[in-house]
């Protein structure tokens, strides 16, 4: 950098800053806004060739720091966030010179007229859009065969850790922030993709409620199971970034639940005895299979640390039901519906209006387009897009009674547990079918140089009690690490 102050500064302070650090810094006149972002700008220049994880830059993003920084002399922050840089992930639409793609080629010039509710939320707490994360094309819905990261145009998100799975699909948000290219960012979850990519990235990821946070304006799969929240490097920078996005949105009729936690104080929970009495389940039957050692060892020793903070852990819990009794056939038949509905009503500039569309589209430039094939997209195209069909109607009742009634909220009654603990994003399925929350942060960084996290997930609106028990174990093990 051009500047002996920012570039000593991005080297010697920037990286790892909290956002309560920044917000510090910017009070007191150490730094501004409009420097955070040149200097983000710097560590996006010089460090995203090794992971792909920024897709575009926000061409506005310096000047609408500049106003901000005006603006803070004038009023005072408008939040927690007011000058923050944060990115998105490429399925939330922004009104502004970005575009919107869920990663395809397919909508390369394809412009949103309206930001996304969670954009329009970050904006209005003072948050710049600093650019579009890259990302598991279609959000990890085109084909079985799609590695994790990977889009047509993008490329390969590359996990800033080494030759390990970077996690899906939200990757480049958390390859990106992993990276300190950002203060944090947004990603989305219909099953994983929240907290697998922050379990792969040694960071803090939040899947919350369904009904917390509005969806209007997200290139969907699953009106039922999608969710957007925040990936950060702390667990109070991720509740920073959430509770700006929790509030009623008229166009998504589920965030009415969103009331009583529009105001909420979400700074009572960050306790350091939080996990004191808490009893806590382990449902082994989810990961006993598929778990490798290494990553079984830490499980043990990260459930003594939990221990050790006073935990209660009651093993062996049995859900009743697993992964693999949870009906696909919600996430196909409700893809198309919700698919072709946001694409009928996106940009009448956009010549991609329907799955069918975009099926086409590949098929036509199917050099570029389908390395790894479309076969996702073909079985989803195959239903009718009306939600009228038996397979679908029997699939989505079964799933929210294996997942919710019968799965997660009833096994916790039953042996008393107030949450389930998992290693990495195992289980995801169960809580993602159900609706319900899950928290992941880091614990360490295996012998191979691989992170490795812990989540905990429990019923519908135990958000706050996740998020205190995921700071808890984070002040036990102060197990981030920078790559």
């Amino acid at each position: 950098m051009h500047q002996k102050k920012l570039e000593e500064y991005r080297l010697t302070k920037l990286d790892e800053m909290t956002i309560a650090e920044m917000q510090k810094e910017l009070a007191e006149g150490h730094i501004t806004s409009e420097e955070l972002i040149l200097m983000y700008l710097e560590n996006i220049s010089l460090r995203d060739s090794n992971t792909s994880a920024v897709l575009e830059l926000n061409p506005d993003a310096l000047q609408i720091a500049q106003a901000l920084d005006f603006e803070r002399k004038l009023k005072g922050p408008r939040s927690a966030l007011h000058g923050i840089p944060i990115l998105v992930k490429d399925t939330m639409d922004t009104a502004d010179k970005m575009h919107t793609s869920a990663g395809s080629l397919a909508l390369k010039d394809h412009y949103a007229l309206k930001d996304a509710n969670v954009v329009k939320k970050l904006r209005e707490a003072g948050a710049i859009i600093l650019g579009k994360t890259n990302m598991t094309e279609w959000a990890n819905f085109m084909s079985d065969k799609l590695t994790n990261g990977y889009s047509s145009r993008g490329g390969q998100t590359k996990n800033p850790y080494g030759a390990f799975d970077v996690g899906g699909s939200s990757s480049g948000s958390a390859a990106a922030v992993a990276s300190n290219l950002a203060a944090a960012a947004l990603g989305t979850e219909t099953s994983g993709s929240i907290v697998d990519p922050a379990a792969q990235n040694n960071l803090v990821g939040i899947k919350p409620t369904m009904g917390l946070i509005g969806r209007t304006g997200i290139i969907p799969i699953s009106h039922t199971q999608d969710v957007p929240g925040p990936l950060a490097r702390t667990v109070e920078d991720a509740v920073a970034v959430f509770a700006s996005l929790i509030a009623v949105d008229p166009d998504d009729p589920i965030t009415l639940q969103a009331e009583p936690f529009e105001k909420y104080n979400w700074s009572i929970h960050f306790k350091k005895d939080g996990l004191q009495g808490v009893k806590l389940g382990v449902a082994r039957g989810l990961f006993e299979d598929s778990i490798s050692k290494e990553q079984l060892a830490l499980f043990e020793d990260a459930l003594e640390k939990m221990k050790a903070c006073g935990a209660e852990i009651i093993d062996n819990v049995d859900l009743g039901a697993d992964q693999e009794d949870l009906g696909f056939a919600v996430l196909l038949h409700e893809f198309k519906a919700d698919l072709n509905a946001y694409l009928g009503k996106s940009n009448p500039l956009n010549p991609i209006r329907s799955l069918e569309d975009v099926i086409a589209y590949n098929n036509k430039h199917s050099k570029e387009m389908l390395p790894f094939g479309q076969n996702l997209l073909e079985q989803a195209n195959m239903t009718t897009g009306k939600l009228n069909e038996r397979e679908y109607i029997e699939a989505l009742e079964r799933n929210r009674f294996l997942a919710a009634e019968q799965g997660i909220a009833d096994t916790l009654k039953q042996v008393g547990a107030d949450a389930l603990v998992l290693p990495q994003a195992f289980g995801c399925n169960i809580n993602a079918a159900a609706g319900f929350p899950a928290v992941a942060v880091p614990y360490r960084i295996s012998e191979t140089g691989e992170p490795f996290g812990i989540m905990f997930t429990a019923q519908a609106f135990s958000d706050p009690q996740l998020i205190e028990y995921a700071y808890a174990f984070e002040q036990a093990t102060k197990g981030r690490t920078k790559p």
